[in-house]
């Protein structure tokens, strides 16, 4: 009861970042990044949509099947060191994975992105697992998602995320039957003017491998603590 206490009030703290508006800097930031997309041919924005959806969609069907098994924990507190532990993982791969490609140059620097994506959904799917959620179901799929959208996005972006997912289990109702109504342009947007100025760096000479640790560390950490707290707003009631 005491630990469930404590992830309570995490979550409550976290909430309140969740809705916080953007800052003068957030604001100024996104304002360059919608600038500089507007200058992005519209063909090329197309191109990188459909790229980034069937990239992920692979991910997510690929990764419903090799998600650990369903375990019955004693308590809360033990599930929710079971989830530690396998973000813990799953930081380190990240940071030796970045530190790799960071320093083999611009074409492994490159293949960053595709690896990194992959482990980060891969992840969410363990984390959802060991939650107890069945994510062969799509709306479970569609939630994981939002999670990654809530992790790397804009302020103004990840606010209006957040806000459908007060209240997952009401909206689940009114879901689509298929998720092709999900935003991909949006959801690949976000997640690229978040990552643009750390990946830059993991390309650059020298400096790349020392970037790709710490970023593919710190990205993983984040997306970890995401998911622990969204699925807290869903068990926590």
């Amino acid at each position: 009861m005491l630990y469930e206490l404590q992830a309570r009030a995490e979550m409550e703290t976290w909430k309140v970042r969740m809705r916080k508006a953007p800052g003068v800097m957030q604001r100024l930031s996104k304002t360059l990044q919608v600038r500089i997309n507007r200058i992005i041919p519209e063909k090329v924005h197309k191109a990188i949509t459909v790229t980034i959806k069937q990239m992920v969609r692979g991910v997510l069907y690929g990764s419903s099947y090799t998600v650990p098994h369903k375990q019955a924990f004693p308590s809360f507190a033990d599930m929710e060191t079971a989830v530690r532990k396998r973000v813990d993982f799953y930081k380190h791969t990240a940071a030796a994975e970045g530190g790799v490609t960071g320093a083999g140059g611009i074409l492994l620097g490159l293949a960053d992105f595709p690896i990194l994506l992959s482990m980060k959904l891969k992840l969410l799917f363990d984390i959802a697992t060991m939650y107890g959620y069945n994510v062969k179901d799509y709306r479970e799929r569609l939630y994981i998602l939002h999670i990654f959208q809530l992790a790397f996005s804009s302020q103004d972006h990840r606010r209006q995320v957040f806000s459908r997912m007060e209240d997952w289990d009401l909206q689940v109702a009114a879901l689509p039957e298929q998720e092709e109504s999900f935003d991909w342009r949006t959801f690949q947007q976000e997640y690229r003017d978040y990552l643009d100025i750390a990946k830059m760096a993991q390309l650059m000479p020298v400096i790349g491998a020392a970037v790709g640790v710490v970023v593919n560390y710190r990205l993983v950490t984040k997306l970890g603590e995401t998911a622990m707290n969204a699925y807290r707003m869903r068990l926590l009631r």
